[in-house]
This record gives structure tokens, C-alpha cells and sequence, in this order.
């Protein structure tokens, strides 16, 4: 069974040309996934509908063989909250909370992700510490951190509660070659002891090595049709 499965999606922002043409796309469970592409070539759209935040115009898109076309909004947002984790190109941790509050932030929305979790302060903790946080960082305001150390946050709210998919958008773009390095060594090693799938966005194609399986947007997105690329 695939955790996830387009076929035949398209999708164009109003008024303009189509942005988004896949004919199939998949994810095993536990997989880890390098899509890169270069900038408009509709990475963070496919994402949007991944997420449930867009809506395709036609095609199907099923995420543990749930049709995520077919929910309503609200019932997308909950799906995404128990379902997936996503890090975010700026992290877009929340300032004026702790380390330690915003890493829970997903269980506070999710229940399944909660009673996953179990002791959501200590699986917190666990993440940090795992991420190599120290912890006298954990009580401080979130926008008192480092770039670096905002990164690992990110992730470990990404990870908790075990969710089955973890989106990353670009979350390396700020860093140098040594902390992207070490940051995905960190990033890997946690998503092995919770079993979740890794969706890795990114243009940084030095990167690709890591990940079980590479793609390229460009090969499998064809707005205008797959005869238009030929």
C-alpha cells in the first residue's frame, strides 16, 4: 500500500495558466523523497494540495487511501494535523512562545498526534534533546534562538506525535554546508525511530544522495500536458 498517490492531478491558481500537471506521483510508508526543481516550477503548489490546503481542479489525490479532493476544508486541516508534520522554508515557529511550547503546538491541534506522543512534555523533551537542543534552550522565546537552533525546533515539531508524513520545504536554504549536513543526519536519524515518510523540497541538488530516491518536478510535471514536454 502507498502512503501517498496522485494520478492524473492538475491544478491552476484563478485566472492563470495551469501550474500543476501530474500524471502519477507516490510514497512508500517510511520513504524519504529528494523532489527538487527550480524556483516556479510549482514545488511549494504541489505541496499546498499534498497538504490539503488546495484543492486540484481534477485528478486524485490519496493519502493513506484517503482522498483528500473529496474532504472539506475543515476536514483537511484536521487530516493534515493528525497526519503530517511540516517544516517550513522560515521555520515559522511561533516568537513569543518557548522552545518547549511550540515543539507541542501540533498536539494541542491533534489529538491522535497527543495520544501518540503519550507524555507530550517528555516526548517533547526527548525530540530536543535528540536534536541536540540543549536544555537551557527549551524554556527561552523562540526568536532568541539561532537560524540553526530554529531549524531543529521546526523539526522536532514537525516529528512529534509520529505523524506519517513530514513535509520540508527548503528548510536548509539558510544554512551552510556543514549544519545542512549534520542537520539532515539529525533529521534522519529521528525519522527512523518514528517510522514517518519524508517529503524533501528543495532546488539544492547536492542533497540528493541522502534520500532513498530522487525526482525531478520537471520530469514528472507537465501543466500543459505530457505531450507539450516531449
Amino acid at each position: 500500500m502507498n502512503l501517498l498517490s496522485i494520478d492524473g492531478l492538475a491544478y491552476a491558481w484563478p485566472g492563470q495558466s495551469p501550474v500543476v500537471g501530474i500524471d502519477h506521483f507516490s510514497m512508500a510508508p517510511g520513504e524519504r523523497v529528494f523532489l527538487h526543481g527550480p524556483s516556479g516550477s510549482g514545488k511549494s503548489t504541489l505541496l499546498g494540495l499534498i497538504g490539503g490546503l488546495l484543492v486540484p481542479d481534477s485528478g486524485s489525490l490519496r493519502f493513506l487511501e484517503t482522498g483528500l479532493n473529496r474532504l472539506s476544508r475543515p476536514q483537511r486541516d484536521r487530516f493534515r494535523a493528525d497526519h503530517m508534520g511540516v517544516i517550513f522554508q522560515q521555520f515559522n515557529l511561533l516568537p513569543y512562545l518557548s522552545v518547549l511550547d511550540n515543539v507541542l503546538l501540533p498536539c494541542r491541534f491533534s489529538r491522535a498526534r497527543a495520544q501518540k506522543a503519550g507524555d507530550g512534555v517528555l516526548a517533547a523533551k526527548r525530540l530536543l534533546m535528540a536534536m541536540d537542543l540543549d536544555g537551557d534552550l527549551w524554556t527561552r522565546r523562540a526568536d532568541a534562538l539561532s537560524v540553526g537552533q530554529q531549524q531543529r525546533v521546526a523539526a522536532a515539531r514537525a516529528l512529534i506525535g509520529q505523524p506519517e508524513l513530514v513535509i520540508a520545504d527548503e528548510p536548509t536554504s539558510a544554512l551552510d554546508t556543514d549544519r545542512r549536513a549534520n542537520f539532515l543526519a539529525l533529521l534522519f536519524e529521528q525519522m527512523a525511530a518514528t517510522g514517518s515518510a519524508l517529503l524533501f523540497v528543495s532546488h539544492d541538488r547536492s542533497l540528493a544522495d541522502a534520500f532513498d530516491r530522487s525526482v525531478s518536478l520537471d520530469a514528472i510535471n507537465h501543466p500543459a500536458g505530457p505531450e507539450a514536454a516531449a
